[in-house]
């Protein structure tokens, strides 16, 4: 069966799953294989939970009419989201970065959502699959896509433009995550920068902070609508002092107050108000839509627990992030400051020196104590008599000793560490 056949089975349905806990009637299954599954396995099973279709690519597998056979299911997947997206014609946000890019899409779709019907990704689904998935969600509804884009390997980034054909990039930053795949930090400006290539070569805008002087001459000759905190960017906005509460910036004479924390979330603010601006959304709309927006999925959440006050950042962790939170954890004007760090995974042959930096870091901050949580972390050279090394969170758990009193609490890890455990033990 041709995509354009496929494609039309889609507009019939109610969208595409893939995974048969989530089937709701009338929708397409796409049998994947992963390391651990072969989806061609549960292909009946998603007619019996209400599927119209399943898409297959194992002739033992295809029984009925409604058993679609191809070669690939995920190169079929690919085929058939570039083809919706060539079908729906709407511009497209695309947005990759070191750190900060979830955060980033949630407040870009808060503030174009005010004026117009977006369709972003959900959670993380940034990778080969997730963003052909964000791109069938889309309908004849849907005004602009927002698509993040993942990736730990060069050309991961040129792949899924080829898919997602963004009208409009930005980049948030080049920091030291997956060096283990991009091999340095030149790697990761390489490996980001394919949105650029792909952006300049069709003539495309980007978004970008001028303040970053990296991804500025990585632009360069390129169309750019820009922000920065001086005068003479596209979109001028002020980071007001965060050292007691959440992010605020001034703009255009408003102060908007985010549920935000940490310095580092001013640019990925600054961003969503700038894309605002440029499609016109007013500044009103802009405030309400940055103050409406609250952190979830252990993002930068501020939780209050007994007479702890917790700072959750245990979604995701690299040096570049790690730094940035140490460094704004400290300015943080609390009397009892406590500090959890996990290990930073995908290092590669760096992992023991940035582990290390960090250790050093850390132990300069004016805290109380300090909790290293995991194998890399334990290997660190210390002796400063605050910090607490633990081979796993369980050994943390096994010898918890915190006592119940007002402190300020920063937990901060990589995902596999399952860092936001610590709060059941609070």
């Amino acid at each position: 069966m041709t995509i354009k056949k496929i494609h039309q089975l889609l507009l019939a349905s109610n969208g595409i799953c893939t995974d048969t806990r989530k089937i709701k009637k009338n929708t397409i299954f796409f049998a994947l294989k992963g390391d651990r599954f072969n989806g061609n396995t549960y292909a009946e099973k998603a007619l019996e939970l209400g599927a119209s279709y399943v898409i297959i690519d194992e002739a033992e597998y295809k029984i009925t009419e409604k058993h679609i056979l191809v070669d690939n299911v995920l190169k079929t997947l690919q085929n058939l989201a570039l083809y919706h997206r060539e079908y729906l014609d709407i511009p497209i946000i695309a947005l990759t970065g070191s750190n900060g890019k979830t955060t980033t899409k949630e407040l870009i779709n808060s503030v174009l959502s005010s004026n117009f019907k977006t369709t972003a990704t959900v959670g993380n689904l940034n990778n080969h699959i997730g963003v052909p998935i964000t791109l069938l969600s889309m309908t004849k509804e849907t005004q602009i896509g927002i698509i993040e884009m993942g990736a730990n390997h060069l050309n991961e980034i040129a792949f899924l433009c080829t898919i997602a054909k963004p009208d409009y990039g930005y980049i948030t930053n080049i920091g030291k995550a997956h060096l283990e795949g991009f091999g340095s930090l030149e790697g990761v400006l390489k490996g980001k920068t394919e949105l650029y290539d792909y952006l300049k070569k069709y003539s495309k805008l980007v978004f970008l902070n001028l303040e970053d002087k990296k991804l500025l001459e990585a632009s360069a000759g390129m169309d750019i609508y820009n922000f920065s905190q001086s005068e003479i960017s596209d979109v001028n906005m002020q980071l007001i002092d965060t050292t007691t509460s959440n992010v605020t910036i001034s703009y255009k004479n408003k102060t908007i107050y985010s549920n935000l924390i940490g310095e580092y979330n001013f640019t990925n603010i600054a961003a969503a108000i700038t894309i605002g601006q440029y499609f016109k959304i007013n500044p009103d709309q802009i405030k309400q839509a940055i103050e409406s927006y609250t952190p979830t999925n252990n993002r930068s959440q501020i939780i209050k627990k007994g007479k702890h006050t917790i700072i959750l950042d245990a979604y995701n962790a690299n040096p570049t992030s790690m730094n940035a939170a140490i460094h704004n954890f400290a300015k943080l004007q609390y009397d009892s400051k406590i500090v959890f760090l996990g290990d930073m995974f995908e290092l590669g042959s760096e992992s023991s020196l940035e582990h290390q930096k960090i250790t050093d870091l850390i132990s300069k901050t004016e805290v109380e104590k300090i909790f290293l949580i995991g194998n890399l972390f334990f290997n660190t050279i210390c002796s400063d008599s605050r910090i607490h090394k633990f081979k796993s969170y369980e050994d943390l758990k096994a010898n918890w000793s915190l006592k119940d009193k007002k402190d300020t609490l920063l937990i901060k890890g990589s995902r596999g560490m399952k860092l936001e455990r610590i709060l059941d033990l609070l």
